[in-house]
């Protein structure tokens, strides 16, 4: 009974806060299969309790709380989570980017941080909002090798190879102006390339060990060339380099203009788990911090 309500719930939160006021309460009937052919069908009632907040920089969130009983079932009681609704979020998006495009004033915004931390996804975002063009640092450095793959890059020339092309990269793009640039992990860790993204304004994706571990062992490690080739199984050698990494280069990343903190968004919102805030959310967040940093 239960995985249907979760069921509902999930469904729900698509909708939108009015929508779903409209239903405050509902009925849900369900089957339950036993031995051979016999068939029951229940009643199940369930009354719902909406609650509307103040999330992170004004967004709205819904939390839905639902207690359930049938015959001979006790009553039990689930709620969801803080759920920004997406309307809201392109909303603030679309109003935070005009609010600090003329203190940009066409500078461009250099994404840093560990792999997997969602640069491009967040830069592609960013980019489009603020009307600039967007350019992934790894994508350039493949596309000047000839189409080369960047873990075939590390196997074939190694990676002090790959750094000179990053750096010479991020030089000629520090020369440009109205750009979203998704940086490579690593790009922090030479001092030449901090002087040329501190001609613009950068931002450091600071995203839970654990979180990144489940992501790279979602999809593999076979294009990350520092973590491709470990023993072990996927989670825990992607969260024992990635620890390793990050104490080399967590001081590099805390030269970053603005810093966003993806445990500090998901505690704003009430949520759980960093895994779900949205790409926007966390753009968003980073427009903030922008905004702080500009006004200083």
């Amino acid at each position: 009974m239960e995985a249907k309500v979760v069921q509902s719930l999930q469904w729900s939160t698509l909708n939108s806060s009015e929508n779903i006021m409209r239903r405050p309460s509902s009925s849900l009937r369900y089957t339950k299969r036993f031995n051979g052919n016999d068939q029951r069908h229940h009643q199940t009632l369930a009354s719902c309790h909406l609650g509307f907040g103040k999330g992170v920089i004004g967004q709205r969130s819904v939390v839905l709380k639902v207690s359930c009983s049938s015959q001979n079932v006790s009553a039990s009681v689930l709620e969801s989570g803080s759920v920004p609704t997406s309307s809201d979020e392109a909303v603030i998006l679309k109003k935070k980017s005009e609010d600090i495009e003329p203190y940009l004033d066409g500078r461009c915004i250099y994404l840093v941080g560990m792999m997997g931390s969602g640069k491009t996804t967040v830069g592609r975002i960013l980019s489009e909002t603020l009307g600039y063009s967007f350019f992934d640092c790894d994508t350039l450095i493949e596309q000047a090798v000839g189409g080369t793959t960047v873990a075939e890059i590390f196997k074939l020339y190694g990676e002090c190879f790959f750094r000179d092309n990053e750096t010479e990269i991020i030089r000629k793009l520090s020369s440009m102006q109205r750009l979203v640039v998704s940086t490579g992990g690593g790009a922090v860790v030479r001092p030449i390339n901090w002087k040329y993204m501190h001609k613009g304004i950068s931002v450091w994706l600071d995203v839970p060990l654990e979180a990144l571990a489940r992501r790279i062992a979602k999809v593999g490690t076979d294009s990350r060339p520092l973590l491709h080739g470990e023993s072990g199984d996927a989670y825990t050698k992607a969260l024992e380099r990635l620890s390793t990494l990050l104490e080399d280069r967590g001081e590099a990343y805390a030269n970053a203009s603005a810093r966003v903190s993806l445990e500090n968004i998901a505690a704003k919102l009430g949520c759980k788990d960093v895994c779900n805030l949205t790409p926007t959310a966390i753009a968003i967040e980073a427009l903030v911090q922008i905004e702080k940093f500009l006004k200083k």
